[in-house]
């Protein structure tokens, strides 16, 4: 699952970049997949619409059982 979860990152990540900003992948258990926002997406005003609205929405799409994504620090 963590590969399947990597690859749709990797599908997002060049909008990420564009704007400044980068994902890491920490964790993926349970269902839970943990996200550390970086660059200019790290303190972005619109970063947890980016994260629940984009990237979770992706994720939750295209890896079966993923079903929630939160962020670390």
């Amino acid at each position: 699952m963590h590969e399947q979860v990597q690859e749709v990152l990797n599908k997002l990540r060049p909008f990420l970049l564009r704007d400044g900003g980068d994902v890491e992948l920490v964790d993926v258990e349970d269902g839970i997949v943990r996200l550390r926002l970086m660059g200019a997406c790290g303190n972005c005003p619109s970063s947890t619409i980016t994260l629940k609205a984009g990237i979770e929405r992706a994720l939750a799409q295209e890896v079966p059982g993923i079903y929630e994504v939160e962020q670390v620090f």
